[in-house]
Order: C-alpha cells, then sequence, then structure tokens
C-alpha cells in the first residue's frame, strides 16, 4: 500500500502535542519491517525533524493557511502521488479527499463551551471555529476514525452520533529518551537557560482554559503561605496571562514565587522534568495527556485529575485530584512533597506505565487499522 500521513504542522518550531504525536507515529513506521510506502505531507517551516527514508517520503505543500492547505491542496497531492489511504493527524480532514480516510480525533474539547475567562489567542479561537464547522460533516465520509482513549471513544460516539464500530482506540506512546537522566551538563544548561531554581512544581501551563491555570495558581497560592522555598514553573505562557490572573485573584505578591520559562522544547523538556519535584497535570479535560506519561518516565510524581482521560493513562501511578477545587490540589501538592513513602509509591508505580504505552504498539496498531480500509496490492 501506499499510505498518506498528513501532518501539516510538524515542522513548526513550537510544536504541541498533536504534532508530537505525528512525528513519533511516523518514526515508528519507519522502523517497521513491512512492504508499504508512506508519504508524509507537511508545510514548509523552519524545523526540519524528519526526512527520508527506504519506506518514507516527505512531501512538503505550500499554502496560504491552515484551511486551505488542507481542504485544496492536501487532496491535490494525495491523488498526485496515488495514495491509497490518507490518515489525516491532527482533528481535521478535506471534506472532498478523494481518496479512502482516516481520521485522528484526539479530542471533542474544541465543541465545549468555555467556562470562566476565555485565555484563547485569536489563532485558537479560530481554529475551534473551523473544526466545530467541518468535524460533524468529515467524521461521516471516514473509513474509519482513531481516538486516544476510551474515554474520548464514547464521547465521540454520543456528540457525533456515530455508530461503534466507527471509532476505534488507539493509545498514544512516551519516548524512551525520557527515562534516560540527561547529563549533569545538559541538566546545568537547561537550569541556566530557563532560570530554574533549585526546587519546584513544574506546570505545563498554556493559554487554553482547559489547562486551568487560574486554579493551579489558587492552589499554589495556599501552598506557598505555609512552604516558601518550592516554586511554581510554568510553561508555555506569558507574564500577561499569569499577572492578569494574579490580579484577579488578589496574588499579586507570588509573582516572585514563578519563573515563566516560556515554550520549552522536546530537547530541553526531558531535563526540566528530570529537575523537578512535583509534575502538576490538573487539567480541566484532555482526550489522552501524553505529559502524564513523560513525567512518569522521569521518574517524577504527578497530580493530575480526576476526569476525563486522566485517569485511564494515569493508573493508580498518581495522585488524582478534582481539578476545579483548589483546595484539593493544595492538599495533593503537599503530599506530593512531604510524604516520602508516598513519592517513593508514585514514583515506582509511575515508572511501570510506560511499557503499556509504546510508540511501536501505536504504529502496529495504525498499520492494522491501515490494512482494514484497503489490502495491500498483490
Amino acid at each position: 500500500m501506499k499510505i498518506g500521513i498528513e501532518a501539516q504542522r510538524l515542522f513548526r518550531p513550537n510544536k504541541h502535542g498533536m504534532d508530537i504525536v505525528a512525528l513519533e507515529l511516523v518514526k515508528a513506521l519507519q522502523r517497521l519491517d513491512t512492504p508499504h510506502e508512506y508519504v508524509v505531507f507537511v508545510k514548509p517551516d523552519e524545523h526540519i525533524c524528519l526526512t527520508d527514508s527506504s519506506n518514507c517520503k516527505v512531501v512538503t505543500i505550500p499554502g496560504t493557511n491552515y484551511a486551505t492547505w488542507e481542504q485544496v491542496q492536501l487532496p491535490m497531492y494525495a491523488q498526485r502521488h496515488r495514495i491509497d489511504v490518507l490518515h489525516c493527524t491532527a482533528n481535521t480532514a478535506p471534506l472532498w479527499p478523494r481518496v479512502p480516510l482516516i481520521l485522528t480525533l484526539h479530542d471533542l474539547i474544541f465543541m465545549d463551551k468555555i467556562q470562566g475567562p476565555n485565555t484563547q489567542t485569536a489563532y485558537q479561537r479560530f481554529g475551534n471555529m473551523y473544526r466545530r464547522w467541518l468535524v460533524p460533516q468529515v467524521v461521516k465520509k471516514c473509513q474509519k476514525v482513531v481516538t486516544v482513549s476510551h474515554y474520548e471513544k464514547e464521547r465521540i460516539i454520543k456528540t457525533l452520533q456515530l455508530p461503534t464500530q466507527a471509532v476505534e482506540v488507539v493509545y498514544n506512546g512516551v519516548s524512551n529518551r525520557f527515562s534516560t537522566p540527561p547529563n549533569m551538563d545538559e541538566q546545568l544548561r537547561v537550569k541556566e537557560r530557563f532560570k530554574l531554581p533549585d526546587r519546584f512544581f513544574f506546570f505545563l501551563g498554556n493559554t487554553d482554559p482547559k489547562k486551568n491555570m487560574p486554579t493551579v495558581l489558587k492552589a499554589f497560592a495556599q501552598l506557598s503561605d505555609s512552604i516558601s522555598d518550592v516554586k511554581l514553573v510554568i510553561a508555555d505562557t506569558s507574564s500577561a496571562v499569569v499577572e492578569a490572573i494574579l490580579n484577579t485573584i488578589g496574588r499579586k505578591d507570588l509573582l516572585s514565587h514563578l519563573v515563566l520559562t516560556g515554550y520549552i522544547s522536546e530537547q530541553d523538556i526531558a531535563a526540566v522534568y528530570h529537575q523537578s519535584e512535583v509534575f502538576l497535570y490538573p487539567s480541566l479535560n484532555e482526550g489522552f495527556g501524553l505529559p502524564i506519561l513523560e513525567a512518569m518516565t522521569c521518574g517524577v510524581p504527578v497530580v493530575t485529575s480526576n476526569v476525563t482521560s486522566m485517569p485511564e493513562v494515569a493508573g493508580d501511578a498518581a495522585i488524582l485530584v478534582d481539578p476545579t477545587n483548589a483546595d484539593d490540589i493544595t492538599a495533593a501538592m503537599k503530599k506530593a512533597l512531604l510524604d516520602l513513602p508516598l513519592r517513593q509509591k508514585m514514583i515506582g508505580e509511575g515508572l511501570k506505565r510506560p511499557a503499556l504505552f509504546t510508540w511501536e504498539q501505536t504504529a502496529r496498531s495504525m498499520l492494522n487499522i491501515y490494512e482494514q480500509i484497503r489490502p495491500p496490492h498483490d
């Protein structure tokens, strides 16, 4: 078979979850010994993180914006390269694909009404409008919809009124590179670059409301009143967003206890995980929650939410909290930091989770789906 894989934003410098999933999937497919050929369609950008191999060709497609690239350019190139099946990896796909279509629908968060202040950028708001318009139509044209957790599968079936057999669960994986601690020189380089304190909680902030930053800041404010020597490192957000939240909760004084790193690349984030005391991921809604596994692989205790997919991913290896309850998060932070027997138990259980979520398993599951859509040529 000739399998097309859409990975439009793969080459952008600041990658996020869906980009990383697509990259790791393709790399795992490249490693598999199969007779199939893969054609990966990307938009030109600065970070060339994938190159051709014996079974994989990378094709750059120019385009002015996300929608035009996907709806106009991608179907043309898929047909030009005589693709047998097209796998779109990031929630959306062409309405008129011209070839059999598989869609990875990571979640339906874009369809939810935002609770509280909307901290999304204009780009994020436009993207969610586009998805709300497109996804209910395009899923009806897919040979298979793939999602990343059983929680999300049930939600997709119910919300989009799809038959059970139309949706398949394929878990994400976690890279082995997180399991090996960076050497001391690398850790020192990352510590100096991001001005990391000696002891800190690590929180992947982001401006998306689902990341729950206001409640996390309330919880940390309560903690810092009694434990002042541990700071909170927040990645991927701006000082303006954080300061606005602190003003709202009346804790401008907390700013001196925070370290804002900005975006942390995949090359650097393992060193940040390894140096942290506790990883915080009390999100309001996740289709999967890959950072939970990344932190566990690094041997870091995790505090995450007891809702949506997060218990499915974390198992019994994390402290689960009500993400809407700041007191609950504060109590969990204290336990994860100060209760040494509990810390050791969490670390030990966390190190067992990655074996259940590998990119090789992800690739083989996707390969099985590709081969169901259209059998290999004779």
